[in-house]
């Protein structure tokens, strides 16, 4: 069972009824959930180098397979693997004095998946068990939640709270009562995962992995009526 620990952020206000539109209050309130991650989101890959295109590429082929066997019998499943970066370019070089043209010393191919990893206690092994079978490059590590839904319902909860209180306070201040409400607009959910880049070439032994917490943010707009 996943505990979650909320707060309030408290944000900025503008007050509508002293401005623009008279007869109104407008206030905007912020929420936030942070909380344990239970997934995170690995780019890995590998990079190999040949003579020709087809060489470069075939080497390339055989390594991946072997990372991608591995990865699958570390229990990532299929939907959870997905390719998202293939290259292949040459690989130009000239010589020390500049005075000829570049030529092509062979190619370079690099093909790099995207991974979900669901069991978060196993991921420096299947991070380890990867490179061991040939992945030399790790473009990073964002752990995040699987369902951020009802984190970021409480968000909204937290920040409707947040609003209700300040408008209530500002009434209060300016003298006036709150009526009903005229309106009410989301900003927007924002969930912020945490990164860990690293690269992973000569990484030895299954790395030590510290997955922090997830951030989920939302703010909402709020425009009350003042009453006669």
């Amino acid at each position: 069972m996943r505990i979650w620990t909320m707060a309030v952020m408290t944000a900025g206000i503008s007050l509508a009824a002293l401005g623009a539109q008279a007869g109104q209050i407008t206030v905007t309130g912020e929420g936030r959930v942070d909380g344990a991650p239970d997934m995170a989101t690995v780019s890995l890959g590998v990079t190999t180098e040949g003579e020709t295109a087809a060489a470069a590429l075939s080497a390339n082929s055989a390594e991946l397979a072997k990372v991608m066997d591995r990865l699958t019998g570390a229990g990532i499943a299929a939907r959870d693997i997905q390719t998202s970066g293939l290259s292949l370019n040459p690989n130009w070089q000239q010589d020390s004095t500049g005075s000829t043209p570049p030529r092509i010393a062979g190619y370079v191919a690099s093909n790099m998946v995207t991974l979900r990893v669901r069991a978060l206690e196993g991921l420096g092994g299947v991070l380890d068990a990867a490179v061991q079978d040939g992945a030399n490059t790790l473009n990073g590590v964002e752990f995040g939640l699987s369902e951020p839904g009802p984190a970021l319902d409480e968000a909204r909860r937290r920040a409707v709270t947040d609003a209700k209180a300040r408008a209530a306070l500002l009434a209060e201040a300016a003298g006036v009562a709150l009526g009903p409400i005229a309106s009410i607009q989301e900003g927007g959910g924002l969930v912020a995962p945490v990164p860990m880049m690293r690269m992973a070439a000569d990484m030895a032994g299954a790395p030590p992995i510290a997955a922090g917490e997830v951030t989920m943010t939302t703010s909402v707009t709020i425009v009350w009526e003042i009453k006669e």
